[in-house]
């Protein structure tokens, strides 16, 4: 019986609309090193929303992980506890308003 390997798999490239919810919210924790209760708390207090698929799960976008790293680098570096992350976060938004 022949295995599948990489040599018989066709080579291809697809691209992902960077504003799809397409991850859901243990695979984003792994991946940005932020645990689940505070990937919660972060949507309850607006500064990350996650999309609902069905009634509970929430999934996240390529570019709301970008900003999860950011967020991970406050927390963890820069010792920012999330009210100030909301904070943070007001303040951009109000300088790209500001900007264009």
């Amino acid at each position: 019986m022949n295995e599948l390997n990489d040599e018989m798999l066709p080579d291809f490239e697809f691209s992902i609309n960077p504003e799809a919810p397409l991850f859901v919210i243990s695979v984003v924790s792994e991946m940005v090193q932020i645990p689940i209760w505070t990937l919660r708390k972060l949507d309850e207090y607006g500064i990350i929303k996650a999309e609902r698929k069905g009634k509970k799960t929430r999934c996240y976008s390529k570019i709301q992980i970008k900003k999860l790293y950011h967020i991970h680098y406050l927390m963890n570096v820069k010792k920012v506890n999330i009210s100030g992350i909301k904070h943070i976060f007001e303040i951009e938004y109000r300088k790209e308003g500001e900007n264009g």
